[in-house]
């Protein structure tokens, strides 16, 4: 039998085909600007005309390596700066620990329109990066130095003598730069608006006291951990930010409810209040600050372990606008104050976030008043030894979607009858 063939009639050529030698190249690489890293990888290898296109230095104006590929080299960055040039923007090198100072200055020769960059984790980084980048990146705004131990106060010096556009800095953990690296800084950027120093354990009031004088359009401040801060060093602050959007102050434990008065009187527009562990804060303090700061979003209060029911009325009815709240280990709250935060104006609208781990006195009852907070997604209830699973339930009733995160003990066997269960382990007999 002889088989049956036929041939399909092409409408077009081959070359006729190919849509992108009919577009102009302009607009073929606007199409390509859409693609991100590993797309772009890929148009590379498919032919000649699409490498070109795929590496033309005007896509790669955003490139985040940490995403891509967290064992970067230094060569990989050298070859980036060099092919992207001059239309580099933004770069992201997070966690690239093999990268150093060499591949650094060659990016900062040829890269010098970059404006955002992030070396977070970047340990081999030195004063030797940024000192490259104050002599041909003069147009940068945002740094993220975070866990770079290397850096000193020369990198600020440098930064601060060539890089007045900056804006945002972030230097946490980044333990050799002292209160003087910061008065340089302040001075040569006072446009400052983020400053993030979590866990410089140099930085004091001093430091404080720069950024409040040179830097009064700061709206974003985290010097968590910076232990030597107190009163002092905040109200200089507040009364030269009066934008400041959100404040973490978690660990410094010498301040006291003077500093919530100072926030109180000077930071209206405060939306974000981190105070973990500032243990002398104290219900007269969120008294003075639920007074006049009534654009707060999120307060952490971990370990804030003065404070009692009466700080959560005064929160509940000053602060409208809640969306997360931690209370955890503040062993003093009980059910009553939960009541305040279920009925206050935030309940039903806005509060998305509970965290009560820790807090002994609550009860099933503090879940009850809970269900009218229609916002609710998540509440943390671990080690609240009095909370229990039909409490939990009920609360799910009326809050179906709400994520409950709890820890139930598993229940103690009872001995067993007649005393032939062993008192010890095996091993303790044998000690």
């Amino acid at each position: 039998m002889k088989s049956s063939s036929f041939k399909l009639s092409k409408p077009w050529t081959e070359e006729e085909a190919l849509i992108i030698r009919k577009l102009p190249k302009e607009l073929l690489l606007r199409v390509f600007s859409f693609l991100d890293i590993v797309s772009l990888c890929r148009c590379a290898q498919v032919a000649k005309y699409w490498n070109i296109l795929a590496l033309d230095g005007s896509n790669w104006q955003y490139v985040d390596l940490f995403s891509f590929q967290r064992d970067v080299e230094g060569v990989v960055v050298e070859n980036i700066a060099k092919r992207c040039g001059g239309f580099l923007k933004q770069l992201s090198l997070k966690g690239c620990q093999s990268v150093g100072d060499s591949a650094m200055r060659t990016f900062a020769q040829h890269c010098n329109n970059i404006e955002d960059l992030n070396l977070n984790q970047c340990k081999r980084i030195t004063d030797s990066t940024c000192l490259a980048l104050s002599r041909h990146c003069v147009k940068l705004q945002k740094l993220n130095l975070s866990s770079c131990p290397a850096i000193t106060d020369q990198a600020l010096k440098a930064l601060a003598d060539a890089c007045p556009q900056l804006i945002y800095i972030d230097l946490s953990w980044c333990d050799l730069v002292s209160q003087h690296g910061v008065e340089v800084l302040a001075k040569g950027c006072s446009g400052l608006m983020t400053f993030l120093c979590r866990g410089c354990v140099l930085i004091g009031d001093d430091a404080l006291t720069h950024l409040a004088r040179f830097c009064s359009r700061l709206h974003t401040v985290n010097i968590q951990g910076c232990l030597e801060v107190t009163d002092v060093g905040v109200a200089r602050l507040a009364r030269s930010c009066p934008e400041m959007r959100y404040l973490c102050l978690s660990g410094c434990g010498h301040l006291t409810d003077a500093t919530l008065s100072s926030l109180s009187q000077h930071c209206p527009h405060l939306a974000t209040l981190e105070v973990a562990r500032c243990s002398l804060f104290t219900d007269v303090g969120f008294q003075a600050l639920a007074r006049n700061c009534h654009l707060l979003k999120r307060m952490d209060l971990e370990e804030c372990v003065l404070i009692t029911d009466a700080a959560l009325s005064y929160l509940a009815s000053g602060c409208p606008r809640l969306e997360k709240l931690s209370l955890s280990h503040c062993e003093l709250i009980t059910d009553e104050g939960i009541r305040h935060v279920g009925m206050s104006p935030c309940a039903a609208e806005h509060l998305a976030v509970l965290e009560l781990d820790n807090c002994p006195l609550i009860t099933d009852a503090a879940l009850d008043h809970l269900i009218s907070c229609h916002s609710l997604q998540r509440i943390e209830l671990y080690d609240c030894q009095l909370i229990t699973r039909a409490g939990i339930r009920r609360l799910r009733s009326y809050l179906p979607n709400v994520r409950v995160h709890a820890y139930f003990a598993p229940v103690t066997p009872p001995p067993s009858v007649g005393g032939s269960r062993q008192r010890y382990c095996r091993c303790c007999i044998i000690l």
